[in-house]
């Protein structure tokens, strides 16, 4: 009892005492394991949100050519229109996503913006098929089309149709890193998971649009089944804050070591 009172109020006492108080509480293993289970699950449910975004890109993407050949042809020009677009969405979309992460941290928002690129995509066909014909039809009857024009026509075709589903679903990758990345010591394998889910998505999406989707379905009702899919995105980003426990903005883990640094 002598040599632990001595321990304490002795030279080193203070220091001691000190680094006591100042001792991280040790962690229970349940809350470790706790904590493992739940950024499981959220790589799960990011990952899933994520796969399909990028599966519903590729669709439009793939399909997209042939919906254009209708008024364009099927030339190289149509396939180089259809890809720069997509493009350019997908850059925009990632930019803007990213600052909207920053800004709301809440998956709900999303749930706006990809429910108007749902029903868009459903009805596309009832929807930009006559703006598809004006731009095809502004130039004068039995004169050929100037060059220029057969390689821009594609690209303001393309545009009208696929910049705003693919944009909306663009913003998803950025936006489920924010979500996932519950420390920042882990943001990198976060954002290389989401990306990658969503890469593979994509590969998905190329493959089942062409060998299975365009042999058993037509287009209209290919654009219906990839509308209903970004419908559902919406619908499961509305509950997902609740379920995941981010409604309340950056997640402890997050702000505890960004106060650190």
């Amino acid at each position: 009892m002598t040599m632990e009172s001595n321990d304490i109020n002795g030279p080193g006492g203070a220091f001691s005492v000190a680094n006591s108080i100042d001792a991280p509480l040790p962690v229970p293993l349940f809350t470790d394991a706790l904590f493992c289970l739940n950024s499981a699950m959220l790589k799960v449910v990011t990952g899933t949100f994520v796969f399909c975004g990028g599966f519903a890109v590729m669709v439009l993407e793939i399909i997209g050519t042939r919906f254009l050949a209708k008024e364009f042809g099927g030339s190289f020009y149509v396939w180089v229109s259809q890809i720069g677009v997509v493009l350019i969405a997908l850059a925009t979309g990632y930019a803007i996503g990213g600052a909207l992460a920053d800004r709301f941290r809440r998956a709900r928002v999303l749930a706006l913006p990809l429910a108007l690129a749902g029903l868009f995509t459903m009805f596309i066909p009832g929807i930009t098929e006559p703006l598809l014909e004006k731009i095809v039809m502004r130039h004068p009857a039995g004169q050929d089309i100037p060059m220029l024009w057969l390689k821009l026509d594609p690209v303001l075709g393309s545009a009208v149709v696929f910049f705003l589903p693919c944009f909306v679903l663009a913003i998803l990758p950025p936006y489920m890193v924010r979500i996932a990345a519950r420390r920042l010591d882990r943001v990198g394998s976060v954002s290389g998971f989401i990306y990658a889910a969503s890469t593979v998505g994509s590969i998905a999406g190329v493959f089942v649009s062409g060998y299975i989707f365009i042999d058993c379905l037509t287009v209209p009702q290919i654009f219906q089944a990839t509308g209903i899919l970004t419908l559902a995105l919406a619908a499961l980003s509305l509950g997902l804050d609740s379920w995941l426990g981010t409604n309340s903005g950056s997640p402890p883990a997050l702000s505890k070591t960004t106060s650190k640094q």
